[in-house]
């Protein structure tokens, strides 16, 4: 029998907008993060959304929501939704702003209200796995409930999280001979999926 968590602010709120969804807890590692919670789910880390609560330059707090795989342009958030900065909160004001402990972040059900911006690609999915509202603990929704019912924006903010690992040899002992096709191949095996590698790059060595 699957294990039942009992009622978060979260899970009561979606109850409340009469979503449906289902309930996936894991075994919570400390800042194992999306990597953590697909590898032990067993689904693709870009489909993992994660919770992150920003503020403008006015301390003004607003949530993101992000592939696991991806990194947030703040810059490019900022101009697409008028601020002149974003950046991440501290770990305590995030807390005090979502009513959640870091870990176990929850777009829904917050403390605070406050605006949340969807990166887009997260709507072209099926389904998508979301903290509902615990450490360790996922929901799976409909990724159009973020927008329907939760109200969010869509933005266009991710950033591949490259694999920096080359960074730790010198360059010619890591990559070999042929530099240019092991740069091709490192960058391109990091992209998130769905993604498209649509222009070269250069890089200083």
């Amino acid at each position: 029998m699957a294990k039942h968590i009992s009622e978060t602010p979260a899970t009561e709120w979606l109850k409340q907008n009469k979503v449906a969804y289902t309930e996936h807890p894991y075994d919570y590692v400390e800042h194992g993060g999306t990597a953590e919670s697909s590898k032990q789910l067993g689904i693709p880390e870009h489909h993992v959304i994660k919770t992150l609560v920003m503020q403008n330059e006015q301390g003004k707090g607003l949530v993101v929501l992000m592939h696991g795989n991806c990194k947030t342009s703040t810059k490019n958030l900022a101009r697409q939704i008028g601020c002149k900065t974003v950046e991440p909160c501290k770990p305590e004001v995030a807390q005090k702003n979502s009513g959640y402990l870091v870990g176990g972040t929850s777009p829904f059900g917050l403390r605070k209200q406050m605006p949340v911006y969807v990166e887009s690609s997260i709507l072209e999915l099926t389904q998508v796995w979301i903290n509902g509202g615990r450490r360790g603990f996922l929901v799976c929704i409909a990724p159009q409930v973020l927008v329907n019912q939760l109200g969010g924006k869509p933005v266009q903010c991710a950033l591949p999280q490259w694999s920096l690992a080359y960074k730790s040899k010198p360059i010619p002992q890591f990559f070999g001979s042929n530099m240019k096709s092991s740069l091709s191949f490192i960058f391109a095996a990091s992209l998130p999926e769905g993604s498209r590698l649509a222009a070269g790059f250069v890089v200083d060595c």
